[in-house]
């Protein structure tokens, strides 16, 4: 199980304000204002080498932790995750694209499974590095207690999806870090990933990489 980290680990509290700050709420805002949407996993990659860097000047986490866990996966959650996951994006597509609806797997089915292989390594994991393991070692001194952390933290996941430009995208982003949050802090790291992984890997499958593929986004100026 995930451990917040203690008031030894929060250095300064007011550096550390401003470094959450500029993490999680400055970032996102320079990626969603200016950065092309091509850049994305370049962008990904620069913020999650320097999220380790972080984690590693923090002190006091226990690494091992991002490997252990895999013998109480939460296959229940994971496996309802997948089917409400399917739902919602069908529904979503049949009233606003229908056109949308399972595109990649009728029209392009040699590349869905390139995605269902990458997609968890080059997309869900450095996300989940960042935010989960960054977010509750380094921050967790600043974080408020129980549910208040964890609505803190989808808060800030959603707020990083600003870059799609999407009301969607911003409410679908907040239910699954809430739940990929609390999957970390019950059952550890890769609970967290492995249900990232599969709820993007759903979406990609139904079509939903008409909101959640960077190349799609239009800018509203």
């Amino acid at each position: 199980m995930a451990r917040l980290a203690g008031p030894e680990a929060a250095i300064n509290r007011r550096l550390l304000w401003l470094e959450f700050v500029a993490l999680y709420i400055g970032a996102p805002l320079v990626i969603a204002l200016f950065m092309p949407g091509h850049m994305l996993f370049e962008a990904l990659g620069v913020f999650c080498l320097a999220g380790l860097a972080l984690l590693w000047r923090t002190g006091g986490f226990d690494w091992r932790g991002l490997i252990r866990g895999w013998s109480r996966l939460p296959w229940a959650e994971i496996a309802g995750m997948a089917v409400v996951t399917f739902g919602l994006g069908v529904a979503i597509l049949w009233f606003s694209r229908p056109g949308a609806l399972f595109n990649m797997l009728l029209n392009r089915p040699g590349f869905l499974p390139v995605v269902w292989v990458f997609y968890p390594f080059l997309s869900a994991l450095p996300q989940e590095l960042i935010f989960r393991p960054l977010f509750f070692h380094r921050y967790g001194a600043l974080l408020p207690h129980g549910r208040g952390a964890l609505a803190l933290n989808a808060t800030i996941f959603s707020f990083a999806h600003l870059m799609y430009w999407s009301w969607i995208v911003a409410i679908l982003t907040f239910v699954g870090g809430w739940f990929f949050a609390r999957a970390y802090l019950r059952h550890g790291f890769p609970a967290a990933w492995l249900l990232h992984a599969v709820a993007g890997n759903v979406l990609f499958t139904v079509g939903m990489g008409a909101y959640f593929y960077s190349g799609n986004v239009v800018r509203p100026f």
